[in-house]
């Protein structure tokens, strides 16, 4: 800030910000005590900060009179000053002269209210004086009046719940008005009012509470009757194989559970006219004859379309089985889509009618609603099954056909297993259907046994080349018809269980024939016995062996195996004796058993003569010799082992030429003269007679 000059005085800002104001530079002469007066002044004055507000208002305040700095400003500021001082407190003087004349206006004013208000307490004592009464009748009045109305809102809510209207009464319980959301909306009413009916009993005036509750009583028997029997003509028309069924329907047998026995009496309603719908529907498609001209028959006659026996009951049971996922299906929508609503109804209805249960010491059994079901599939489709039972027992008893028997059975069988899935294992419909599995295989038993019986001469013939009879290749063609039928139809998974189940199959289809074979097993020669019979065990075992569950390798291969012992036996022999190595393996066990062929070799001369006209072709005629073995694999097999023997009684023989020359050549040495030797006479080794068997 710049320095300023106020009357001689000079103001000069400081380094801190602040300001100073400095004496005059010019000095008076006189230094008396004009000088210590002014300079205690001027000491008091500069010892004031220029920071203090109060200086730097009044400074600010000068700046904004806009004062010049000369002397006449100087000399004439304190009375400018003093002059404006004195005009404005004339002008306050003025303003309060001007107050105090409105607060007299406003005194005289406040004394005229005064004067008012004593006048107006005189009237208002005096009107309460005459009013009192009339007032406290008043009181009175409405106080009664509120008591009043009090009553009449408990006399509407009342009658807005404990009363029902003569249309809604109409509605419930009439006859000619229909069954729609109205009525199942007075009905829910009327059923609230009879279990608030316990409450007005509660009172101490009962009268009203029995009125209304025989009342309700009333109107919901007639509406629960009203409910019945037209759900009983809904029943008659209802089309289950609509998939819109109505929901009203639903709705009433929902409330209509709250009374057991009219839904019990219901439900067998329903089941009866189902059971003769589904019952005529089964047989339309039997015949191709429709019930009515709204239901055509689609697709051909289940008699015309189906000539083969097995079809025919393939397509009754396929027919049956759709029926029955329809029916259940459908009543699935009708009793179970609700949830569990029904139950409840049920079991609350039970407990309502404890004079319903026959034992009324047992508590009240739970609903089980799948249980129901199950039960109501199992009436609505018992004429079918009955009708399904029949037929099938006529194409099992007219027709003597092991394999269709069988078939039929396993048919059966099959869907028996479909349909417990479907309705459980307690269904009185399969009381019908398991049976006619039984009767099945009974009659393919019948049948096995009366084809074994006429088949018994044949038991003791065979054929001339060895091969299986007739009786056992039909019969193991028979048995492929039968497994094949068991491997599609049975769908038990544990390999052992279906090993267990096939075995009586096995014994009524296989085994006789294989006793039959093993008779005329006995009645043959060797090897013609062994070769027989390695045919019939072989075709047998090839034939079972195409599933694992027919498969009898361990009792089958012990009897191939003996018989195959056997015949490499017997091949042997047929080696030894077309050899002409007979006579030695029979007469020779030692070199003594030789010693007679020095003096005459041409015996073993002749056996050796034998024994090269047969090695050459003799591979060859052991397998014409095993010719009717059908098995070329075990022929082949029969004939390396016969070899094999062979070669062994050779080389045995041989051992012993050898030795036989052996101990004659030291005889020679010893002074015996000898001029035939063995090995001359019987040149063949092992090794030669091995690669010509080879």
């Amino acid at each position: 800030m710049a320095t300023a000059d106020y009357g001689g005085y000079v103001v000069s800002p400081l380094e801190d910000g602040a300001s100073a104001i400095l004496p005059p530079t010019t000095t008076t002469s006189n230094a008396g005590p004009r000088s210590n007066a002014l300079q205690n002044r001027i000491t008091t004055v500069l010892s004031a900060s220029y920071a203090d507000l109060e200086i730097r208002d009044a400074l600010s305040v000068l700046d904004q009179r806009g004062l010049q700095n000369t002397a006449d400003a100087r000399r004439n500021l304190r009375l400018d000053v003093q002059q404006e001082l004195i005009e404005c407190n004339g002008e306050i003087v003025q303003d309060f002269g001007r107050v105090a004349e409105q607060l007299k206006r406003i005194g005289t004013a406040i004394a005229n209210l005064n004067n008012s208000c004593v006048e107006i307490r005189k009237h208002i004592g005096a009107a309460n004086r005459e009013t009192g009464p009339m007032l406290d009748e008043a009181r009175t009045i409405l106080a009664d009046r509120r008591q009043v109305e009090k009553k009449q809102q408990v006399l509407n809510a009342f009658k807005a719940h404990f009363v029902v209207s003569d249309a809604d009464i109409a509605s419930l319980t009439s006859t000619a008005e229909p069954v729609n959301d109205d009525f199942f909306r007075v009905m829910t009413r009327v059923n609230k009012i009879h279990e608030d009916c316990q409450i007005l009993l509660g009172s101490e005036n009962q009268r009203l509470g029995l009125e209304i509750l025989d009342q309700s009583s009333w109107q919901l028997n007639a509406a629960f009757q009203k409910l019945y029997r037209w759900v009983q003509r809904e029943f008659k028309t209802l089309d289950l194989e609509n998939p819109q069924i109505s929901a009203s329907i639903r709705r009433a047998l929902r409330v209509l559970a709250e009374r057991p026995t009219l839904f019990q009496n219901c439900l067998d309603f329903f089941a009866e006219a189902r059971e003769h719908v589904t019952s005529n529907n089964f047989y339309a498609a039997l015949t191709g004859a429709p019930v009515n001209a709204d239901h055509p028959v689609l697709g051909k006659a289940i008699e015309l379309s189906a000539h083969d026996p097995l079809r025919y009951v393939s397509d009754m049971l396929a027919w049956v089985h759709s029926a029955t996922v329809s029916e259940r299906e459908a009543l699935e929508v009708l009793f179970i889509s609700e949830g569990d609503e029904i139950a409840k109804n049920i079991r609350a209805g039970i407990e309502s009618e404890p004079w319903s249960r026959a034992d009324q010491s047992e508590a009240v059994p739970a609903f089980d609603e799948r249980r129901a079901l199950n039960e109501l599939v199992d009436r609505d489709l018992a004429g079918v099954f009955r009708q399904l039972k029949q037929r099938i027992e006529q194409v099992v008893q007219s027709h003597e056909d092991a394999t269709l028997a069988y078939k039929i059975a396993n048919l059966v069988t099959f869907y028996s297993t479909i349909f417990a899935n479907l309705v459980g294992e307690q269904s009185v419909l399969l009381d019908d259907l398991k049976p006619l599995s039984d009767t099945a295989f009974r009659s393919f038993r019948a049948i096995m046994r009366d084809q074994v019986i006429t088949l018994h001469s044949d038991f003791a013939l065979s054929s001339d080349d060895l091969s299986p009879p007739d009786f056992l290749i039909e019969a193991l063609g028979t048995l492929m018809v039968l497994m094949k039928s068991y491997d599609t139809s049975v769908s038990v998974a544990d390999r052992a269980q279906r090993i267990e189940d096939f075995q009586p199959i096995l014994q009524e289809a296989l085994d006789p024939f294989l006793a039959g074979c093993e008779n005329i097993t006995k009645r043959l020669r060797a090897p013609d016995n062994h070769i027989f019979a390695l045919n019939c065990l072989l075709a047998t075992r090839d034939t079972l062996r195409q599933y694992p569950f027919a498969n009898r390798d361990t009792e089958l291969q012990p009897r191939i195996e003996e018989h195959e012992r056997e015949l490499t036996e017997a091949v042997h022999t047929w080696f030894v004796h077309e050899s002409g190595l007979d006579t030695l393996v029979d007469n020779t066990t030692t070199i003594e058993d030789l010693a007679s062929s020095y003096k005459e070799p041409k015996q073993l001369a002749g056996i050796a003569h034998q024994l090269d006209t047969f090695l050459p072709t003799a591979t060859e005629d052991a397998r014409m010799f095993l010719g009717q073995l059908q098995d070329r694999v075990l022929a082949r097999r029969v004939i390396e082992h016969a070899s094999e023997k062979f070669c062994e009684d050779f080389e045995e023989i041989e051992g012993l030429v050898v030795q036989s020359d052996e101990a004659r050549a030291a005889q020679v040495n010893g002074g015996v003269e000898e001029d035939v030797w063995l090995r001359d006479v019987f040149p063949r080794t092992g090794d030669e007679i091995r690669v010509l068997l080879s």
